[in-house]
């Protein structure tokens, strides 16, 4: 979605918002914190046009023909949730399972949290190392003694690829998942609920799959390192670049946020707060900037 104004009231932001529904522009409005509504529009494609409307309400809002077009509004609404309405009776669909997401968090993000709760339960948080070498990006107990087998990731060249990304659902104690889960609670869905699904589950594989190929490159006699913190901190990054250079994109980190994130990464980095695996932190968070910043410019272009 992409935001193209504010209005003053939302008496405004409701009429015009049903103008822009009644001409097949589909939008949404949110209160800021400032008392102002912003417009956000979700499809791109319709931004040029969106924008030349709402300078023209902005002209002239008292036009007679936005009123007439909160009424045709209402019974295109009205039309569409008795045709919603006779669909939802006929078919049983994913979104019947998760309409709006569980207690307003994305579906995805829901999914990662439940499979990491789920991980860490059968693991006893990382303990039952029965459970968690299939999950771990390489074996690392052979005949019944510590060890690693010769050549790089060779159970990944064997077919076994889902080891480039499960480590991210392994935790070591009740904090580590409860801190990895906080966060992911608030970046994973505000990316699903502003940039879709499909987004945030491209972001999380690439991100995964870079930051654990790396830390298993950086030290492959130790693979035993697992957790969502290398994700985590990548979409720090990535909610970041792309809120400071394209603010229309809806995403935003306050810069006490940031500056946390900052501070503990360089905690972790330093040995402060035990052994972490500070690779999976480092290149997460800068594929995370990465990609924010290049697709924050690729927004603005278009």
């Amino acid at each position: 979605m992409r935001m193209i104004g504010h209005l003053e009231t939302e008496s405004n932001a409701r009429t015009f918002s049903d103008y822009l529904y009644a001409e097949g522009i589909g939008n949404e409005i949110e209160q800021e914190r400032n008392g102002t509504w912003a417009l956000w529009i979700q499809d791109e494609d319709q931004l040029t046009t969106a924008k030349e409307l709402f300078d023209r309400y902005r002209s002239q809002p008292a036009d007679p023909k936005y009123k007439e077009a909160q009424r045709v509004a209402r019974e295109k609404k009205e039309r569409e949730e008795d045709e919603n309405e006779a669909a939802r009776k006929r078919f049983f669909d994913s979104r019947r399972i998760f309409p709006s997401g569980i207690a307003g968090l994305g579906a995805l993000t829901f999914v990662l949290i439940a499979l990491c709760a789920v991980v860490g339960v059968f693991s006893r948080l990382g303990t039952n190392t029965a459970f968690i070498q299939p999950l771990s990006i390489a074996e690392y107990f052979i005949d019944g003694e510590y060890g690693m087998r010769r050549g790089f990731l060779p159970e990944v060249q064997r077919g076994e690829v889902w080891r480039l990304v499960t480590p991210i659902f392994i935790h070591f104690g009740a904090w580590h998942l409860f801190f990895n889960m906080y966060w992911l609670l608030d970046l994973g869905t505000m990316v699903e609920r502003r940039q879709g699904t499909w987004r945030l589950a491209l972001l999380v594989l690439v991100i995964a799959v870079l930051s654990n190929v790396a830390q298993y490159y950086v030290n492959m006699r130790i693979p035993t390192f697992g957790g969502m913190s290398g994700v985590v901190y990548g979409l720090i990054g990535y909610i970041w670049m792309r809120g400071k250079h394209d603010p229309g994109s809806g995403l935003y980190l306050h810069s006490t946020t940031v500056t946390m994130a900052v501070v503990w990464y360089f905690l972790c980095l330093g040995g402060i707060v035990g052994s972490i695996a500070n690779t999976v932190h480092t290149v997460g968070f800068a594929v995370g900037l990465a990609w924010g910043y290049l697709s924050a410019l690729g927004a603005r272009r278009r």
